[in-house]
């Protein structure tokens, strides 16, 4: 009996890694066959918030600690990125690993006042101190304070991290991006540290007594959280060569990190790519096609339908696929 879990887990391990490769190679593969230009971008921005949810999903999802401030981390990557970038000539490439261990070390630093909170406290604490980085951001003059920063523009390198005549670059690197995460979380999911989370996330107390640290758990899952969630927001400042507190520390890019891992599945390897593949397309059509009448009908038509999907599917759009089951346990 033994034997027979443990091959049924590895046939199902093995599984997951094959379609990840495949849907990885089709979508490498996919620009070559489509030329429109807002395609491509609907494209770049589905997989920057496929690996934004993933990564937001690490600490949501399997840790159990709902994150609503995970644009602070998201702005200090952009900002970071841009402000190495443009004020002393620093490389993206550097700007980005910047990014992300300062983003890793500032959610060290909070979570440890923040995760002796629990439940809607947590949640409120983090909106708060989200607020409070947008508003320091919105005054700090060396940033570009409201006006913001624009990114130099060089000629087209991945030296730079510039592509001005073409988006496969972009895409490419958001295809590689939202692979690293995914397979990080294939490979976090069944170690000691997934069991952790998952533990800390049903039962803190339970899993406690059995000996799980608890606080150093919680603190584990933000920082890498924390860490690639910064790397796409370097990713975005370099993709839009313009940043301001607003299109990069506002409310809405933590909404936009939670709702496709909460509309996919929550706590699930696929969950926030397939809630990323749905939500994100619609936001951007129904804004497009619908939202220029300036009476928010485009708003109005995408918050019914997450309504809609929140309501048939309350454990995910995950869930019409495959029946949910637990991890295994190791034997």
């Amino acid at each position: 009996m033994v034997y027979l879990k443990k091959s049924a887990f590895r046939a199902r391990r093995l599984r997951d890694l094959v379609v990840a490769v495949v849907i990885a190679v089709v979508i490498a593969a996919l620009p070559l066959f489509v030329s429109d230009v807002y395609v491509q971008n609907i494209l770049v921005l589905t997989l920057m918030y496929a690996a934004l949810s993933q990564s937001w999903n690490i600490l949501g999802g399997y840790c159990g600690q709902i994150s609503l401030g995970h644009a602070l981390y998201f702005g200090l990557g952009a900002y970071t990125t841009a402000l190495l970038f443009s004020k002393l000539g620093v490389l993206p490439w550097f700007g980005m690993a910047a990014g992300g261990i300062i983003a890793a070390l500032i959610a060290l630093a909070l979570g440890y006042p923040c995760f002796r909170l629990r439940g809607h406290y947590f949640a409120i604490a983090t909106i708060v101190i989200a607020e409070i980085g947008y508003l320091l951001f919105l005054n700090w003059d060396f940033a570009g304070a409201a006006t913001g920063i624009d990114i130099p523009i060089r000629r087209d390198s991945w030296l730079t991290f510039q592509f001005t005549r073409s988006k496969l670059p972009y895409i490419y690197f958001a295809l590689v991006l939202a692979c690293i995460t995914w397979l990080v979380t294939f490979l976090l999911e069944n170690s000691k540290w997934g069991y952790w989370w998952r533990a800390v996330k049903d039962n803190p107390e339970a899993a406690e007594s059995l000996g799980v640290v608890v606080f150093h758990s919680k603190m584990a899952a933000a920082a890498v959280s924390a860490f690639f969630t910064a790397v796409g927001g370097s990713f975005y400042a370099q993709f839009v060569s313009y940043i301001d507190p607003d299109s990069v520390m506002s409310f809405r890019f933590s909404l936009l990190m939670a709702l496709p891992a909460v509309l996919g599945g929550i706590g699930t390897l696929w969950g926030p790519a397939l809630g990323a593949a749905i939500l994100i397309p619609l936001t951007e059509l129904t804004r497009s096609y619908i939202g220029g009448t300036g009476r928010g009908i485009d708003l109005i038509v995408y918050g019914t339908l997450v309504v809609v999907v929140a309501l048939a599917r309350p454990e995910g759009m995950l869930g019409l696929f495959t029946r949910r089951r637990a991890p295994e346990a190791r034997a």
